[in-house]
């Protein structure tokens, strides 16, 4: 329809045309006949024009061309402007994508595009080769050719080779370095137009493994990457995959050290290699088959979904198909949305001027005036005192609003922002002068802001404070960034929320009543020294809660608040009531993932009060005191010299001590709870205080804490209604944690041969079974299951998963699962208890390559400081602090157990990290033995470890007694090696 409309506007101007030309004519004809009449050339040119003008208004033109503009555009019901379909510029299904971005902006995209093909000879194939790129636009404009195979030697010249508007890169096989006569070579073509700055940074060639490592510094890159490094890779079908894939490694690993925010691709035959089993965190980009049934030819990247490949047809003979690479992916600056924040911006002295006024100010007016005869309502009291706090902190603050860019530079200023505006302004003048001074500036301020940037993060290191150490770290690296919360300005969706948090409220039906007082117990009282000393130790970047007092106020006027808020304290105390105030909770929703599409896919993060954490933290010191240390020997949350790594370690002893006899087999029980915090009934924790003799006048106290507790759901500045909760102890609270390991402490075995091992809500059920009676387990779990009932903790069927250690024959995969209330327990081969990977057979490979791939990725943080040239103490503080850190979590449960090649796994990260620091590191092995008798004093020391019976010593005094063990399972656990170890250490430990 828009070719017809252009060829009728065509014929109707040449129409009007030729009737202008025949009125001129005429003109002259009647001139030269009779010369009766004369016109001059703007009577002519009028006549034209009003002719014109009459031959359109009487011109019946067809409705598509005749219509007027403002019917161009329809207006649909609703109000919007329908588009006509002939009026769209470009065809449905043709306005994006990734192939109208390759077609438009064939050279200016994120990566590059790449031909990837094994071409076994490239000599013979260069006719094809050039049909295909001259009739094929998409190959005309392909950034990046990648052939493998191409049989090349010293005699071809590259001439023979060429490729018009192409940088030739080549890597030839020599008989000298692969013992091989013929065959293998690698070469890369770079189209000029993408990129001019192309050189060989590597090559490599062997038996196993030929490589050509180019560096690329195209025309446009995305902000993020610095460079663009190619590796085209071959390896051969009779290489040896490991010493291949060590020496590629190695190769790449360097390049990395230098180039930490480059672009890496690897792209080549890898035949039976797999370039994953060295670097995890490389990502595939061929999934389809590349000769017959077998994917052989590969494309690995160190960013996730970067391209979309294409089958092509084969090049000649050759039994491999060409690929071709589309770039899917997308900038920084397209993927994250810039985060906006409102900060408080503290001029010089605000700290001075608040304790000045806090240090003048009668803070009885506030007691007297919510105080009614005797009694004084603590409510008013502590809300009066926390809003003036709050009014005061506004009178000698502001605030700012913050924008940041997912890719900006650390050094962007807004000076900086300022002189690039008017360099741009200047450009776009015309003025030369104008832009060549701007430009000039501009240049002065990027090199001022870099130069204050290094001041800047040179002051980090510049002295001892570990916080101010890691701010630098992070400055440098990005290193964890911060979560980002979803804004939103919806209402009914923080509603919904609001209320899916609390929905197990409307389960509770016992009613919330106070024990009565006793005169025997008095009330818990506290000291103002006591008070300033906990104020003082506030993190003062710890996030304000909602009564919206930052914590370094709190903190930098610890001595002038002390004082009201130990009265607060004591008020509260002696009343058993928690001002409503201090218990109100904000809940920052975060999301679980990418992508969450459901109301359980946010996960809450909760906000209280920073002053009511300090007064928890003073109750809590007290509430310790009550409890005896033996109390609940099996839960290890929130003990001292208790950690995960000793939990699974008993957990596996007792399992590997029971297998070490004839005829038997285990059963372990992960038990998942569903939101098992949020279910737990104040009057039954209450009861079972009581029953620990625990003071009454602190157990009110503890009632009031959890009952009554306002809470709303925020986002930004939007937040929900308020729902008040007096079910659950509140996630967030210093006290919480403690006060659900008192609630399991009577969560117990019924019989010996079970055993169940808590660390706060994670709860494993060991069953130990022998000549296949499984009675008291099964027993034992039903009990569990009645006891969560009795308890209103709610046992998550679908996530609680059974893992089964049976090393019998026999008797292997034939156990009948467990059902708990009426739904089956699904067995699983591994499962990932307190963040240690166990299999059903007791091997660690799992576990060690999730180590090896998260240490993998800490890698390129400590690549980032050696980058930034900081010095070697910072760069080995960063790799014990993030990297052996990983590697050797929970190190004395497995390492004993692991093989040769899953250590030199671990090793090799080690070495290089080495590489990067420059400075020696210890082994994984020394690391070990360091650790198991660092773990086997502290619990040597500690009576009350159920792990400390394990150690008995010899009629002697000098030796302990080594537990008898029959397979190298348990004799390569922690405590057999752990009591070896302190066996062989001299001087002896004991005499």
């Amino acid at each position: 329809m828009a070719a017809r409309t252009h060829r009728e506007a065509q014929r109707l101007s040449s129409f009007c045309s030729f009737a202008v030309i025949f009125l001129l004519m005429s003109g002259l004809f009647v001139q030269n006949s009779s010369a009766s009449t004369s016109y001059s050339r703007q009577e002519l040119l009028d006549i034209g024009s009003r002719n014109f003008n009459s031959f359109i208004s009487n011109l019946e033109l067809i409705p598509e061309i005749g219509r007027t503009p403002e019917a161009a555009h329809p207006t649909r019901p609703g109000g919007s402007a329908r588009r006509r379909r002939r009026d769209r510029k470009q065809r449905r299904g043709k306005r994006g994508g990734l192939r109208a971005k390759l077609k438009l902006t064939p050279h200016r995209l994120s990566l590059p595009s790449i031909l990837l093909a094994n071409v076994r000879s490239l000599v013979n194939k260069m006719d094809e080769i050039r049909l295909r790129i001259n009739h094929s636009k998409k190959l005309w404009n392909c950034n990046v050719m990648i052939f493998t195979e191409t049989w090349l030697n010293n005699g071809i010249p590259d001439n023979a080779i060429a490729l018009a508007e192409h940088h030739i890169l080549r890597a030839d096989r020599t008989a000298d370095d692969s013992g091989k006569t013929r065959g293998g070579g690698l070469c890369i073509y770079v189209n000029k137009a993408w990129c001019t700055n192309s050189t060989i940074i590597g090559r490599h060639c062997s038996a196993n493994l030929e490589f050509l490592m180019v560096k690329c510094r195209p025309f446009y890159l995305p902000q993020e990457f610095t460079s663009t490094i190619i590796t085209a890779t071959y390896i051969p079908p009779d290489a040896d995959a490991k010493l291949a894939m060590n020496e590629l490694h190695a190769a790449i690993s360097k390049q990395q050290t230098d180039h930490p925010e480059a672009a890496y691709i690897v792209a080549g035959d890898f035949n039976h290699s797999n370039l994953k089993t060295v670097f995890p965190k490389f990502h595939k980009n061929i999934l389809c088959h590349t000769r017959g049934n077998k994917t052989l030819d590969q494309v690995y990247t160190n960013m996730a979904e970067a391209y979309a490949v294409t089958p092509l047809p084969h090049f000649g003979q050759s039994d491999h198909l060409s690929l071709f690479l589309t770039p899917k992916y997308s900038p920084l600056i397209n993927r994250v949305k810039p985060s906006v924040r409102t900060i408080k911006v503290w001029p010089a002295g605000a700290d001075i001027t608040l304790q000045d006024r806090f240090q003048h100010t009668d803070w009885s007016m506030f007691a007297s005036q919510a105080t009614c005869g005797s009694h004084t309502d603590i409510d008013i009291y502590t809300s009066s005192v926390l809003n003036y706090i709050n009014t005061t902190i506004d009178t000698v603050t502001t605030q700012k609003q913050i924008t940041t860019y997912p890719n900006q530079k650390p050094w962007m200023n807004k000076e900086v922002r300022l002189l690039l505006k008017a360099r741009n302004n200047a450009f776009r003048s015309g003025d030369a002068q104008a832009y060549g001074i701007s430009r000039a500036n501009l240049k002065r301020g990027i090199k001022k802001a870099k130069h204050c940037y290094k001041l800047k993060l040179e002051e980090y290191f510049s002295n001892a404070d570990p916080r101010r150490l890691w701010q630098g770290i992070q400055a440098i690296t990005d290193y964890k960034p911060s979560n980002s919360a979803p804004t939103t300005t919806d209402v009914l969706f923080l509603n919904e929320l609001n209320d899916f948090y609390a929905r197990f409220e409307r389960d509770n039906k016992q009613p919330a009543v106070k024990i009565p007082s006793s005169t025997d117990h008095s009330p818990i009282i506290l000291t103002s020294s006591d008070v300033c000393t906990a104020l003082s130790r506030i993190n003062a970047r710890r996030a304000a809660g909602p009564d919206g007092i930052p914590g370094r106020v709190l903190r930098a006027c610890a001595e002038q608040l002390a004082g009201v808020f130990t009265d607060i304290f004591n008020m509260s105390l002696a009343q058993a009531a928690v001002p409503t105030c201090l218990k109100s909770t904000s809940i920052v929703p975060v999301p679980k993932h990418s992508s969450p599409t459901c109301l359980n896919d946010y996960r809450p993060v909760a906000l209280t009060p920073i002053i009511m954490k300090c007064f928890e933290r003073l109750v809590l010191a007290h509430l310790r005191d009550f409890l005896p240390p033996t109390l609940d020997p099996h839960q290890f949350a929130y003990r001292s010299n208790r950690s995960t790594e000793d939990a699974v370690s008993i957990a596996l002893h007792s399992v590997l001590t029971h297998l070490d006899k004839q005829n038997t087999y285990a059963r372990m029980l992960f038990v998942d709870f569903s939101s098992a915090f949020n279910t737990v009934i104040p009057s039954k924790l209450i009861s079972k205080l009581r029953a620990l003799d625990i003071n009454t006048s602190l157990c009110n106290w503890i009632m009031d804490f959890l009952t009554s507790r306002p809470q709303h759901v925020r986002s930004g500045h939007i937040r929900s209604t308020t729902v008040t909760l007096n079910t659950g102890v509140p996630q967030g609270c210093v006290l919480s944690p403690f006060l659900y390991s008192l609630f399991t402490h009577d969560c117990r075995p019924m019989y010996g041969s079970n055993s169940v091992i808590k660390f706060a809500d994670d709860t494993t059920v060991i069953g130990l079974i022998d000549n296949n009676d499984e009675t008291a387990y099964r027993e034992e779990v039903q009990h569990l299951a009645t006891w969560c009932t009795e308890n209103n903790l709610l046992l998550n069927t679908t996530k609680t998963k059974e893992l089964i250690v049976d090393f019998r024959r026999e008797r292997r995969g034939s156990h009948d699962p467990i059902h708990i209330n009426g739904m089956t327990v699904q067995p699983v081969t591994s499962f990932k208890f307190l963040g240690t990977h166990i299999s059903e057979d007791l091997s660690w490979s799992i576990n060690t390559s999730s180590l090896v791939k998260k240490a993998h990725q800490r890698l390129f943080f400590l690549r980032t400081l050696k980058k930034n040239q900081l010095p070697n103490t910072i760069l080995l503080n960063f790799y014990r602090s993030t990297i052996e850190s990983i590697l050797t979590s929970c190190l004395t449960v497995w390492y004993g157990s692991c093989t040769v090649a899953e250590r030199k796994a671990m090793q090799r990260v080690v070495k290089t990290a080495q590489r990067i620091t420059g400075t020696p590191l210890p082994s994984i092995e020394e690391i070990q033995r360091k650790h198991c008798l660092r773990r086997a004093h502290s619990i040597l020391k500690d009576s009350s470890h159920p792990a400390h019976e394990l150690f008995s010593l010899l009629p002697s005094g000098r030796r302990f007694r080594l537990p008898r063990t029959r397979t190298s399972r348990l004799r390569n656990s922690f405590f057999p090696r752990a009591v070896s170890l302190l066996n062989s250490s001299a001087p002896p430990i004991h005499s």
